[in-house]
């Protein structure tokens, strides 16, 4: 006897689980098997700039004597060279204290917009979502008018008096600080203000009617609940925070040292594209290694705790 078909119903549902992860196959998995061929490729003066060292031509043969020949010297470089050791470390210092600085930030503005007024939320989030609207570049350039040397602050201090001689941002990871705050702010307000909204006022309520001070209901009750959309908003602004490259490379200029430029040089000056594509590689498992087991981890004790 012939299987039925599917119910429909279960055919939607297999599509709305596999449409996901046929994304990340095509748009995440593919390219990053390609950078990785490239990453165990020699290089080479050509177009394009590397020899790969597995054919596929050859069918199997060509894997068996790829894996014999098999080495990780682009890895090896990455090791013995300092200054992709110190680019890696100076991206994820200045992409923790930019993460830690959005956080200080975005919080008081989403706890702001969570309670306002109901009628008056729409506005607040469009408020906040409102750059988006205009290139990341263009408004990376707009800094460099408003933190050069006769920029728009110096000028404004100058003429208030606060300070005599033109302030030096451009060019120093101040800037770089305040261009990643900038830019990735809105990326932690939207997770804790969803987090915010959903609270439970009638919680607080309980807390003044047993004593409880404000700041001590928030630290127990608001902060808490808040911390789904802040672990959120961290990973958002943290992860491409570390692989910046245009920020840097406008508002930092060549004394600061990021992998993002780094990984450009090695591409675009150098030509060494084995070499670049194990910078990719290195970076992205040192962002995904982490968070899996952080995932993993909560998986489990929410598990344990059902």
């Amino acid at each position: 006897m012939a299987d039925a078909p599917a119910p429909p119903r279960a055919a939607s549902r297999w599509f709305v689980i596999g449409a996901p992860y046929l994304w990340l196959l095509v748009f995440f998995l593919a390219p990053f098997v390609v950078v990785l061929k490239i990453s165990l490729s020699d290089t080479t003066i050509a177009q394009p700039p590397y020899i790969p060292v597995l054919d596929l031509a050859n069918g199997w043969r060509g894997v068996t004597d790829w894996w014999d020949g098999l080495d990780l010297e682009n890895y090896g470089i990455l090791f013995e060279d300092e200054i992709y050791f110190a680019s890696y470390v100076s991206s994820l210092v200045i992409a923790t204290v930019a993460t830690l600085f959005s956080l200080l930030i975005a919080y008081p503005m989403a706890y702001g917009m969570a309670r306002a007024p109901k009628s008056l939320r729409p506005t607040l989030l469009m408020l906040v979502i409102l750059p988006f609207w205009t290139s990341l570049l263009i408004r990376v350039y707009a800094w460099i008018g408003i933190l050069d040397r006769e920029g728009l602050l110096n000028a404004f201090l100058q003429g208030i008096g606060v300070i005599d001689e033109p302030l030096v941002i451009m060019n120093t990871n101040t800037a770089v600080f305040i261009g990643i705050v900038y830019s990735y702010l809105p990326f932690m307000v939207l997770p804790l203000y969803s987090s915010l909204e959903k609270l439970d006022d009638t919680l607080l309520e309980a807390a003044a009617d047993l004593g409880s001070p404000p700041w001590k209901a928030f630290w127990q009750i608001t902060a808490p609940l808040s911390l789904p959309g802040v672990i959120a908003g961290c990973f958002l602004v943290f992860i491409p925070a570390v692989g910046e490259f245009v920020i840097p490379d406008l508002l930092g200029g060549s004394g600061t040292l990021m992998i993002g430029k780094t990984l450009n040089d090695e591409f675009f000056l150098n030509r060494d594209w084995p070499v670049a594509s194990a910078i990719a590689v290195l970076m992205l498992l040192v962002l995904v290694v982490p968070i899996a087991i952080y995932q993993n981890v909560q998986a489990r004790e929410l598990e344990a705790g059902r």
